[in-house]
């Protein structure tokens, strides 16, 4: 899926956001149809690239529907504010529980430069912020009409995060998924689990696949990066990944409950995850980038430190 965009089954079109100045980390996808949506929209500092990738497709100022999010992390949203101000008609859909941060987003700028730190100058940007009445906080079970008799079901679906949506093309079985199932992105031979804190939680994300397996979708799409096929397969994996990153992380926090440990534990355990390419020299620039080993064994470590406090709720009484 190397390039600015690519037609893919079904009327949708992968559009590389550049992330980072590199290609293949943060796909959005445009769904072609009367009323169009298009399906994440990267960082600020990279969204000039995929508003020029939709001109280039036709698409005027007046033409964009939807704005769908899958969770208002900045790799996914951050450029919320500049797509609307670019095609004034699009609402900006997004969970109901994260919404009010794209309306005034000065929380989630706050927030992210802490975690980010210098890569909020060089790689995210600020958010900015979206007219409230332009905003679509939604739920379970809400659905979006394309027009043409096309409609995309949105799925409430937490673990990675907890104002984490899904959106599901039923007539093409078409599955968004943005982080939930995890990441694979070019030299990447498998899934790997996305981790992060503060709000990943083991429970709610293995009964999130659980119910993406139950919809038996055609075709699954990362937002990091492309479809996965076959898509029952990859759910599968992804499903028996995040148990064996879960089961390593908890191992290492037994014996030292301390992120470095942890990071490095997992660091060894995962280490053939990505295949060094000389042809490409961003592959494990991408990984550190969006999964790195020390994030995601941070997510886990939290999840763990409020089990142990009792913070986090059994499986069975949720």
């Amino acid at each position: 899926m190397a390039g600015t965009t690519e037609a893919l089954p079904a009327g949708i079109r992968a559009i590389d956001t550049h992330t980072a100045g590199m290609t293949q980390v943060t796909a959005g996808y445009l769904i072609e149809a009367p009323r169009p949506a298009l399906i994440e929209c990267g960082p600020a500092l990279s969204v000039d690239n995929v508003i020029s990738a939709l001109r280039e497709l036709g698409m005027d100022p007046d033409d964009l529907a939807y704005l769908v999010l899958s969770h208002i992390h900045l790799d996914h949203a951050g450029g919320a504010g500049d797509v609307a101000a670019a095609f004034p008609n699009a609402h900006v859909v997004v969970s109901e529980v994260g919404a009010r941060h794209l309306v005034d987003p000065e929380k989630l700028n706050a927030s992210s430069r802490r975690v980010y730190g210098e890569l909020m100058d060089t790689v995210y940007g600020d958010c900015t912020p979206v007219e409230q009445p332009r905003v679509l906080g939604v739920g379970d079970g809400d659905v979006l009409d394309l027009g043409g008799g096309r409609r995309l079901d949105l799925l409430y679906t937490p673990g990675h995060a907890k104002h984490h949506i899904s959106a599901f093309d039923r007539d093409s079985g078409s599955l968004f998924v943005g982080d939930s199932v995890g990441v694979k992105m070019p030299g990447m031979r498998v899934i790997r689990p996305a981790t992060p804190p503060p709000d990943f939680d083991l429970v709610l994300a293995q009964r999130t696949l659980t119910r993406y397996r139950g919809l038996a979708p055609a075709r699954v799409y990362l937002a990091h990066y492309g479809p996965v096929d076959p898509a029952d397969e990859a759910l599968a994996e992804a499903s028996e990944r995040l148990a064996a990153w879960f089961e390593t992380a908890e191992a290492a926090w037994r014996e030292h409950s301390e992120l470095d440990h942890i990071a490095e534990t997992l660091a060894y355990r995962f280490a053939d995850d990505v295949v060094p390419d000389p042809d490409d020299p961003d592959a494990e620039r991408r990984v550190r980038l969006l999964s790195g080993f020390e994030s995601n064994a941070a997510g886990l470590m939290r999840y763990l430190d409020l089990r142990a406090e009792g913070r986090v709720t059994a499986a069975e009484d949720r």
